[in-house]
């Protein structure tokens, strides 16, 4: 059970032994997996994972810890919103995508086979299909009622958590999924991404505008930084508009820059060509057998074919 009355100290120090155990399992899962399995899983002389790979799990790790464990944690459950807010925003908008990107492609398949399992995630990756998921989970998660019993309940705390981590999972599988084949278009994923950067625009302003307490159980007397509760608030429906929007827009222009505007760029001004550059264009030469030489008989002969018009005026 979480502690429902805060201590007279935010900050001090409490022990999560469940979040070390859980990045040790995933870490430890993770060697298993790229040590073991698979050298059997992909092709002779094909690398099992990248240093991008590694280096994108390591990031996920470290997320995952940063949002789970103190301080953020305690501050996030007992005292600030915003901290709580700041904590959704990493576990669905920053971990997610490093873990997909950690993932081989190998490994996804291992783990999901191509049965039953496999359509399951293909349909509920559809795009519309995850966007809706995603956001009602959003929704619901940030409900005054369902934020006061998590707070009171353990169990319901890091399910409503773990929730939120799965539908945000499915949400980022058309973007950057190691499956290419429910990876979605370039300008699909610009206006996916798009669509999910207005969605918070609603619960942001409700939070930003309030002018009473919406979250009874952060109406405590203890107030960290100074932050009154609709200050409190306000700093939240920032973070879940403003944050969130950035990362989004973050994204869809870098996607918008190597689709649409890099490609053509590099195309136009490289000094590479597509095909090798013919002899004679570089030596002068030319094989009379392909191509003759023009001549001025040649050009006298066109302009003597060609009748003359009298362009003056009469």
């Amino acid at each position: 059970m979480l502690a429902q009355v805060p201590s007279l100290d935010p900050w001090r120090f409490q022990f999560h032994p469940e979040v070390w155990v859980l990045v040790a399992f995933l870490t430890g899962s993770y060697i298993y997996m790229v040590r073991v399995i698979g050298p059997k899983a992909v092709a002779p002389g094909q690398a099992v994972v990248t240093r991008f790979n590694i280096g994108c799990f390591i990031g996920a790790m470290v997320m995952l810890w940063a949002a789970s464990d103190w301080p953020m944690h305690d501050i996030g459950e007992e005292y600030l919103y915003s901290a709580h807010m700041l904590q959704h925003m990493m576990l669905s908008f920053f971990l997610p995508p490093l873990v997909l990107m950690a993932t081989p492609e190998w490994l996804l398949r291992v783990l999901v086979g191509d049965g039953r399992l496999y359509r399951v995630v293909a349909f509920l990756t559809r795009p519309v299909i995850a966007a809706v998921l995603f956001n009602t989970v959003v929704v619901i998660s940030h409900i005054p009622g369902v934020v006061s019993a998590s707070l009171d309940s353990g169990p319901l705390h890091y399910s409503v958590h773990f929730a939120v981590v799965m539908s945000s999972l499915i949400m980022w599988m058309p973007v950057v999924g190691p499956f290419p084949e429910l990876q979605i278009s370039p300008m699909g994923k610009i206006i996916y991404l798009f669509v999910q950067s207005l969605v918070p625009t609603i619960p942001a302003a409700w939070l930003t505008f309030a002018d009473n307490a919406v979250y009874t159980s952060y109406d405590q007397p203890v107030r960290v930084w100074g932050l009154s509760v609709v200050h409190d608030q306000q700093l939240a429906g920032a973070i879940m508009k403003t944050g969130g929007g950035i990362f989004l827009w973050a994204i869809i222009i870098f996607l918008f820059f190597r689709r649409f505007v890099a490609s053509s760029f590099d195309y136009g001004n490289t000094y590479r060509r597509d095909h090798p550059v013919p002899d004679a264009e570089l030596t002068g030469d030319v094989d009379v057998d392909t191509e003759a030489p023009l001549t001025t008989a040649d050009v006298e002969r066109e302009f003597a074919r060609v009748p003359a018009t009298d362009d003056r005026p009469s």
